[in-house]
């Protein structure tokens, strides 16, 4: 079974990235598993991942996805996308999907873009929804 790494930052395009690993974890029989990469646990974070949890929920997933805080010690857009390329290393994942912000060169100076970190660190295949 392939295993897809999903981290949410609260964004509505993290969620659209959500939504579209979901859908294609039940139709190609892969497991999902949500995470939230924060530096200190706030309400914010809880309604990140309460918001995922819901998302989740309305899955057609037979196997539920498990999503789960994960603590990163330096919250930059850099440190984010070298955190999520590590994590998704270490836990063995076969491919990361995940939300963009935008594609201009403006968007790209102001995010720093931990999904375009991602796309240029990771071995594995991630697929940016935007």
């Amino acid at each position: 079974m392939r295993r897809v790494l999903v981290p949410v930052d609260g964004s509505q395009p993290s969620f659209d990235a959500l939504d579209f690993a979901l859908d294609v974890a039940a139709r190609f029989d892969a497991s999902v598993h949500v995470v939230h990469f924060s530096n200190q646990e706030t309400d914010a974070t809880e309604a990140i991942i309460e918001r995922a949890r819901e998302h989740v929920d309305a899955s057609d997933l037979v196997d539920t996805p498990t999503v789960e805080l994960v603590d990163l010690a330096v919250w930059t857009d850099s440190g984010v996308g070298k955190a999520i390329v590590q994590y998704a290393q270490e836990e063995e994942y076969d491919h990361v999907v995940m939300g963009h912000h935008g594609s201009g060169a403006v968007e790209r100076a102001i995010l720093g873009s931990a999904a375009e970190a991602v796309v240029r660190a990771s071995a594995l295949p991630v697929t940016v929804v935007p």
